[in-house]
């Protein structure tokens, strides 16, 4: 097929692959003036610290999209250290599982998911776009672009965008080098399967102009275009779907390919046969079972079938199992994974009748020639705006036009072509050997933790929850104050494990990028260790770097509390919430691990006022949808921090309003210290109607000794389990999220009016 014919059908595609929906507008939670505190007692800065919000600085995000459902175990490191210290001098010890096997450096927050968990997916968008990370870098410099994962991904923040929600960008990072040309073959893979046909152009970022590649310019090489693609298996993972169409010329009996298990055993999948193309009326199907390596497998409905166009897909595998097939080349050659075209094809074996062997069905596969490759480097060269990968973390003069995505400290300045301060990267941790000067295993001696700063290891206790390596990198970048930080990393759970890798060789087990608690870079939040703790200290150095928007300050309006609302118009400000993030979870884990089941979520809440009189201070809520009824459990809760100290009281709130509402009147409780200790101290106002709640609390109630300048509050539904800082993140919907506050200014210059009664 010749590229212009391939560009018509890349635009049919578009018609199909790519939502029509129009967005709706941009909802801005002003996420920047939250405050929030951490485990650690940090607070986040506001605009006297960071500063007013200062234009061209942009922050990029490592994201991993690793974890499928492969594998029947999890091993999670560090409970594997923690029950068998000894496996440290025994790479065979069970503990570990086979060599190669996926293992995580600890258990995330949100349990051991799979990359193409919606819930999480969803989570991770608020989460990143609330700490002001602006895009989201795949990392794809192992030449696997985790099709399913990815496009996955687009639809669920596609979604959030049409809802008016907010989602970073996207982009790519291609492999290191081109060695048997896995750099242009992912380059142009990812140029046929996302850019070509338009898949969620919104979600592009773009850098001077274009969509920004992380790759060598040298990847568009006609010559590797033009190269016969590499004839290998397919490998299929759980939930995913890949297939071919062909055209048969004369009626036959069976069709089928060959399958590949790498030697595995209880390896499964399932052949289903359908008429025309992905899409059509399904002729037959069938489940095979204890597959051998690289089996022959056909299927057929027992009858002949006549001579035309069909499509066999292989699905529901279990196990490790492939098909094998030739990758690369251009979309045009009828192969399709998850519903989508992708360059290559599989093979096929048919019988045409049932007393005669099978044979292979030869694939009328168009050759590229070297004026289409040409044509083909051209247009992936105008296409991008490139930045060259870089490898080694320690190169202190890196040359014009390359990114670093990770380096040791000093980082140094990363400039465009034409000479200018462009970019720096910012880490959590490096795989580095300062002793031999190059990148080593993180489970190797010498590696550079979380803890490393000041050119050693941190021994004190508990120096892995506060980030020092992380801080250092930090302040170097601030200092050097670039266009474009590039952080690594957010999702990095993924620990490899070998017996051998680059020179090093066990033991002890060689985990390359991630290892345990200290020797890992992830800044998503894990159950037990630090906590949170990285995500907050992400976010207070991105506001440091970018910026914050001053906090205005509340104008106290007359408020009535008779469940009208018409009175709280012309209060200001606004304080707004996410939308949707009450959306069920209901996805299995990573490998065979059990579903994650999570339906807590229940009233949205999209927004919040505050007003306030010398006597009074007033809270509205409003919900995007009718508030549910009053007697469902942990029933849309105001907490107040109002002395604006998080060590004070629980998660620093002083006191939890509408525990017990009951009529006309509801609760208000002070905190005596520690999880559900609450001392009822008055009985006040609220009314509520439809998706609006308001609540009359005299000052009297709240204690107040001095003038009230601040209160911190949040509004929550649904949220209470544990106790702990995780209810806001897990449960229900939190306004705002997480640990994140609301910061009610009460302007203290102004003379309040009196009470409306």
């Amino acid at each position: 097929m010749s590229i212009s014919k391939l560009s018509v059908s890349l635009l049919l595609l578009t018609a199909i692959a790519t939502p029509s929906h129009a967005q709706s507008p941009a909802w801005d939670t002003h996420s920047d003036t939250w405050v929030a505190g951490d485990a650690l007692g940090r607070t986040l800065p506001m605009a006297a610290e960071a500063g007013l919000p200062r234009a061209n600085k942009t922050v990029g995000m490592f994201y991993f999209l690793t974890f499928a459902h492969e594998q029947d175990t999890v091993y999670d490191n560090s409970k594997i250290l923690a029950a068998h210290p000894e496996a440290m001098r025994d790479i065979h010890s069970p503990a570990w599982g086979p060599l190669l096997a996926a293992h995580y450096w600890g258990e995330p927050l949100f349990g051991y998911y799979a990359s193409d968990d919606e819930w999480v997916l969803r989570k991770h968008a608020q989460m990143l776009s609330n700490a002001g990370v602006d895009v989201v870098i795949f990392d794809n410099s192992n030449a696997v672009t985790y099709d399913k994962a990815r496009n996955t991904l687009f639809r669920v923040w596609e979604q959030i965008r049409r809802e008016g929600g907010r989602t970073p960008q996207i982009a790519f990072h291609c492999p290191f080098s081109n060695g048997n040309e896995i750099g242009t073959v992912t380059l142009n893979k990812l140029y046929e399967t996302v850019y070509a046909p338009g898949l969620y152009s919104d979600l592009w970022f773009r850098w001077k102009g274009k969509p920004l590649i992380i790759a060598e310019p040298g990847y568009a090489d006609a010559g590797a275009l033009a190269a016969p693609s590499r004839h290998r298996p397919h490998g299929l993972a759980t939930g995913e779907t890949i297939g071919q169409t062909f055209t048969v010329g004369t009626p036959f009996a069976e069709i089928g390919g060959v399958f590949a298990t790498w030697a595995a055993t209880g390896s499964e999948m399932t052949l289903s046969l359908f008429a025309g193309g992905p899409g059509g009326k399904l002729l037959t199907q069938k489940r095979f079972e204890n597959v051998e390596d690289n089996s022959a497998l056909l299927i057929g409905t027992g009858k002949t079938l006549a001579a035309g166009k069909y499509y066999l897909e292989m699905s529901r595998s279990r196990g490790r199992i492939g098909w094998w097939g030739n990758s690369g080349g251009f979309s045009s050659a009828g192969s399709y994974q998850d519903g989508f075209p992708v360059p290559g094809y599989r093979d096929l074996r048919i019988r045409y009748a049932p007393e005669k062997p099978a044979e292979a069905l030869e694939q009328s596969v168009h050759q590229v020639t070297s004026s289409e490759a040409e044509e083909r480097a051209n247009k992936l060269r105008d296409f991008f705006t490139f930045r060259r990968t870089i490898a080694p973390y320690n190169l202190s003069q890196p040359p014009p036009g390359a990114w670093a995505w990770l380096q040791i400290h000093p980082q140094a300045p990363q400039t465009a072509p034409d000479g200018t301060l462009e970019e720096i990267s910012v880490g959590v941790g490096q795989n580095y050997n300062a002793t031999e000067n190059r990148t080593a295993p993180m489970s190797f001696p010498g590696a550079f933790g979380r803890s490393y700063h000041n050119g050693r290891e941190d021994t004190t206790p508990n120096a892995v929850n506060w980030g020092f390596n992380f801080d250092e990198q930090w302040r170097r970048a601030l200092q050097v104050n670039p266009p474009f930080v590039f952080i690594t990393g957010w999702n990095e759970w993924d620990a490899g494990f070998y017996d051998d890798w680059a020179g090093f060789h066990a033991p002890p087990p060689i985990f390359v990028d991630e290892f345990n608690q200290e020797f890992s870079r992830d800044i998503e939040p894990m159950r037990g260790g630090h906590g949170d703790n990285y995500y907050y200290q992400l976010a207070a150095n991105v506001r440091r770097y970018k910026g914050v928007h001053p906090l205005p300050p509340v104008a106290p309006r007359p408020v009535k509390i008779d469940g009208r609302f018409d009175d709280w118009r012309t209060v200001s400000p606004e304080f707004r919430d996410d939308f949707g993030d009450t959306a069920h979870r209901n996805a299995l884990g990573f490998g065979t691990h059990a579903a994650y089941v999570n339906k807590t979520g229940r009233n949205d809440i999209v927004a919040a006022k505050v007003s306030y009189d010398a006597k009074h201070v007033y809270f509205y809520v409003r919900t995007k949808a009718n508030l549910t009824a009053r007697t469902g459990p942990d029933w849309m809760r105001l907490y107040l921090n109002t002395d604006a100290d998080n060590r004070t009281g629980w998660l620093g709130y002083d006191f939890v309003v509408n525990r017990m509402p009951d009529g006309k009147m509801t609760s208000v409780e002070r905190n005596l210290g520690g999880v559900d200790r609450w001392r009822l101290v008055s009985r006040v106002r609220y009314s509520s109607r439809k998706n609006e709640l308001e609540i009359e609390i005299p000052r009297t109630a709240l204690d107040v000794k001095k003038p009230l300048t601040v209160i911190d509050f949040k509004w929550a539904d649904h949220c209470h389990s544990r106790g702990d800082w995780t209810d806001f993140t897990l449960n229900g919907d939190a306004a705002p999220d997480d640990r994140f506050n609301y910061r009610a200014k009460l302007n203290q210059n102004v003379k309040p009016w009196k009470s409306v009664k």
